[in-house]
């Protein structure tokens, strides 16, 4: 692949921004179009003017990975700050650990179980009739019993989803640990932390480069594909179609941002499990950034809604039944030339930051093999 090629690419999230970068440095011409007035997609961050807070604009996005390269190349451009996720849950009137930890389980049934001691009592409040869980509800049957499920993910999942546990894949769940020690870390990849400048500086680092060129506010349409050699597509997998097929079901997010003095709610996410209260969770973000000390804060309500025809697609919607509308459009891009799909709308998968990063590092050396070849 030696000869340059004009690539066009829609989007400046992270997919983009990665294999834009691997391409502008094999001396190829690249040409994105986002239709946001800045580049880094949902993970978007802009330092609030007046309180100094650095504000997750679309939500929290917080780095974890165990991908050792993945970690190398996101510090490459910028420095990442040590960053550990404790969220924190307001159910039943009380205020809880998550994930679900040996704190937790003390806390929530009144006890002073020993790790083994808590691991035989959650057994035995499990259903084991279910042997191979398909739908959410079953998975947390299964492994945890119907009371911590009830009061820890049967509300914050049906305001999240509103689709019944019992329609949802059993797949959500598994990402969530339970744990039978004191350890409230939410993950539990080897390297975690924050960028100390925030992730737009981050992605503009990466596309700093004389063969990269960014058009803000500008589209690139499925008709545009025949002006380069090459297209790559991080926009909604439908919408490159022109939903012909029908649209694929989003969750999108609303945010309520209030401001107060000090310290509002002591962490930086509390999620309200109980269904009675509108809204998923609250965030404090001037808690994602530990180093910094500001005298206000900036805080966000977080609403989740089926996402409309103009609205922000956030989370893509599967049921356990299957989804033959999704099917119908992954054979259409099978048989696309000239066209990759990339990133979480353009393959119309959930990924974290890390994975999104290691498919568009995998999906660019496929391309580079490929011309190769």
């Amino acid at each position: 692949m030696s000869e340059s090629m004009h690539i066009g690419m829609a989007g400046a999230g992270l997919s983009c921004a990665v294999i834009a970068r691997e391409l502008a440095e094999r001396g190829h011409r690249i040409t994105i179009h986002e239709t946001r007035p800045h580049v880094a997609g949902n993970c978007h961050t802009e330092r609030d003017a007046g309180s100094g807070v650095m504000v997750h604009v679309y939500g929290p996005h917080i780095f974890h990975t165990d991908d050792e390269e993945v970690w190398t190349l996101v510090n490459r451009y910028m420095d990442f700050k040590p960053y550990v996720n404790r969220v924190k849950a307001t159910a039943r009137g009380q205020v809880f650990s998550l994930p679900i930890n040996l704190h937790t389980i003390n806390q929530f049934f009144g006890k002073t179980f020993s790790p083994s001691e808590a691991r035989a009592f959650i057994e035995s409040q499990a259903d084991t009739t279910i042997t191979d869980p398909q739908s959410f509800e079953e998975q947390a049957l299964r492994f945890i019993g119907r009371e911590l499920y009830e009061a820890f993910f049967k509300g914050y999942t049906l305001k999240q989803w509103e689709v019944d546990p019992k329609r949802l894949p059993a797949s959500i769940l598994k990402r969530l640990p339970v744990r039978f020690n004191y350890n409230d870390n939410y993950f539990a990849h080897r390297f975690q932390g924050m960028p100390a400048e925030g992730y737009t500086v981050m992605v503009q680092r990466m596309l700093d480069h004389p063969n990269i060129i960014v058009h803000l506010g500008s589209a690139l349409r499925p008709a545009d594909v025949g002006q380069y050699d090459h297209v790559f597509w991080s926009g909604p997998l439908d919408a490159f179609y022109g939903h012909a097929e029908g649209r694929l079901p989003y969750r999108t997010l609303d945010f309520e941002r209030f401001e107060g003095e000090g310290d509002v709610q002591g962490c930086a996410v509390m999620n309200y499990n109980d269904v009675e209260v509108p809204y998923t969770r609250i965030t404090e973000h001037k808690h994602f950034a530990p180093w910094e000390e500001h005298a206000r804060s900036v805080c966000y309500r977080e609403f989740s809604r089926r996402c409309g025809e103009n609205d922000i697609p956030y989370y893509p919607v599967h049921l356990t039944e299957g989804d033959q509308l999704l099917q119908a459009y992954q054979a259409r891009a099978a048989r696309e030339q000239g066209v990759t799909f990339v990133g979480r709308l353009g393959t119309y998968r959930y990924m974290d930051m890390d994975v999104t990063i290691r498919a568009a590092l995998d999906a660019v050396r496929a391309f580079i093999n490929a011309r190769t070849a």
